[in-house]
């Protein structure tokens, strides 16, 4: 382990959490601090808005600097808002300026010993119900970028690039979004990193297990789950899931390192198998490690064979027994990802043929695997043990509601349903329209009647879809009071039909409605 990361004593991370607490170094405090141009451009990785923001000397003002910033600050600034002997005997702060970014901001100090830098990034992160948590990462992680630490200012002395250990970005609040929230006995998340999802989980499990190849991010995790005041996780090291053994799980979650690249440079995104295999191995073994009913969710990145249909290849991964729910949220062409890694990785600094050389490997890699693009989306399977799974693999890049996580858990409920309801069940039973679903009417102005109806999602998936006029009607009157074959046998005879065959060819449209959304059964 390295002797530069704090210690994890959770007495002295309790104090420390004080402090930050009495500064209202909060993501709260932040946003007011910073005012909202400044706060967006931090989460863009620009901190000069930032910086210009805090040329005073409040508490809130040294903290930013030290830990978001990476800037040195005076001692006594330091000591104003923190307990600093105690910070730099735990290894959350060194003396004297380290050289980097240079000094710029510092204010009563006059550089040497009169001044102190932060170790580690503590970046304030707001839970779900209000909570003030922090994630601790190593400097330059967050802010800049992995990228921006390679060999750079301000990164820790003598940590290797491949073991560093990233903090909140994109990928890790969208998991934490997407996740099903529900209270469960076990918990895994497996690929920790600096320990955002399980700070999530314990919130809402008994016991959280968190995995890592790299033991610098089970420390950073320990680090996590101490400054926020989260209980204690179960921390293995080891690769995939040979930590757990055949031990098995209420809820697993994982942000692995996805990346499809020629080799496995850096630990924190370079899985190490070829291709896509990582994730399809995950999918593949995970049903072995779920308890009946649990889930399993993560993010992912997957090829686009030359000849396959993606969703077809990506559904081929599912376990035997587990529903799935695969959605695609964005596609790249192999030159758009080989440089948005190649970027991440610092590699566009380097000298023009050595980046030139790069490049060549990464398509290389593609040319080899006949892959021509690379789709990024979230995996979600629930072990459900149906002889007839739901597997669903859409394509979504539209913007969806966060948290996604109940509408995820109520997608898996309405399979359920389907599965268990033929037509004239279907029909026998009540429905609910969902929140916030509005009628558009399409067509050309002045005309009597529209060529087609949209209904349109405003929670959730945000989904729309045509129906006809008989499937708005439908829709619309879905209040959970009547059947819905009475509902259709009262719009046959509004519109003159034969009731029977409107019950016969109506079916269909309704479980679509009850598949994506828009319809909820109602119990009883």
């Amino acid at each position: 382990m390295s002797t530069l990361l704090p210690s994890a004593d959770r007495a002295r991370t309790a104090r420390l959490r004080d402090a930050l607490l009495a500064a209202d170094f909060t993501a709260d405090g932040l946003l007011e601090l910073l005012g909202a141009p400044a706060y967006a451009a931090l989460a863009r990785s620009e901190t000069v808005p930032a910086l210009r923001a805090t040329r005073g000397d409040s508490p809130l003002e040294t903290l930013v600097r030290l830990f978001l910033l990476q800037r040195p600050a005076g001692y006594k600034q330091a000591a104003a808002a923190l307990p600093v002997e105690e910070c730099l005997e735990a290894g959350w702060l060194v003396r004297g300026s380290s050289g980097g970014h240079g000094d710029s901001g510092v204010s009563g100090g006059s550089g040497g010993d009169d001044v102190v830098r932060a170790t580690v990034d503590v970046r304030p992160y707001g839970g779900p119900e209000g909570q003030d948590w922090w994630i601790v990462s190593d400097l330059g992680c967050a802010v800049g970028g992995a990228g921006g630490i390679a060999g750079g200012p301000g990164g820790p002395a003598g940590v290797e690039r491949s073991q560093l250990v990233l903090g909140v970005g994109g990928a890790s609040t969208t998991l934490a979004g997407i996740t099903v929230r529900t209270p469960v006995a076990s918990a895994l998340d497996l690929g920790t990193g600096s320990g955002i999802q399980a700070l999530h989980a314990a919130q809402h499990a008994t016991k959280v297990t968190a995995t890592d190849l790299n033991p610098r991010a089970l420390h950073f995790a320990r680090l996590t789950l101490a400054l926020s005041g989260a209980p204690e996780a179960d921390l293995r090291e080891g690769s995939l899931f040979e930590p757990v053994a055949d031990e098995t799980y209420d809820l697993i979650v994982s942000n692995p390192p996805f990346v499809i690249s020629p080799g496995a440079r850096l630990t924190y995104r370079d899985g190490g198998m070829g291709g896509d295999d990582l994730c399809r191995t995950l999918v593949q073994q995970a049903a072995d490690r779920l308890n009946d009913g649990g889930c399993f969710q993560l993010l992912a990145n997957w090829q686009h064979v030359e000849g396959e249909d993606w969703r077809e290849r990506l559904s081929s991964w599912v376990p035997r027994g587990c529903d799935a729910w695969i959605v695609q949220r964005e596609v790249q062409d192999v030159a758009q990802y080989a440089e948005l890694w190649l970027r991440d990785g610092g590699d566009h600094r380097t000298a023009p043929e050595e980046y030139a050389a790069r490049y060549d490997a990464w398509l290389d890699e593609f040319e080899a695997r006949r892959t021509k693009a690379v789709g990024f989306g979230w995996i979600t399977l629930r072990k459900s043990g149906s002889e007839r799974p739901s597997v669903i693999a859409e394509e979504w890049p539209h913007p969806v509601e966060q948290p996604l996580g109940p509408f995820v858990r109520s997608h898996f409920e309405r399979q359920d349903f389907l599965r268990t309801h033929d037509d004239a069940a279907l029909l026998a039973t009540r429905f609910r329209l969902a929140d916030e679903v509005v009628q558009e009417q399409v067509g050309l102005p002045g005309a009597e009647d529209p060529e087609h109806v949209v209904l349109r999602q405003n929670r959730g998936m945000r989904r729309a879809t045509k129906v006809d006029t008989v499937g708005a009607g439908f829709a619309g009157v879905c209040d959970g009071s009547l059947a819905a074959g009475r509902i259709l046998d009262a719009i046959a005879q509004l519109v003159g039909e034969d009731p029977v065959l409107l019950r016969d060819r109506t079916p269909e449209a309704v479980r679509m409605l009850v598949e994506q959304g828009f319809l909820t059964p109602v119990a009883g």
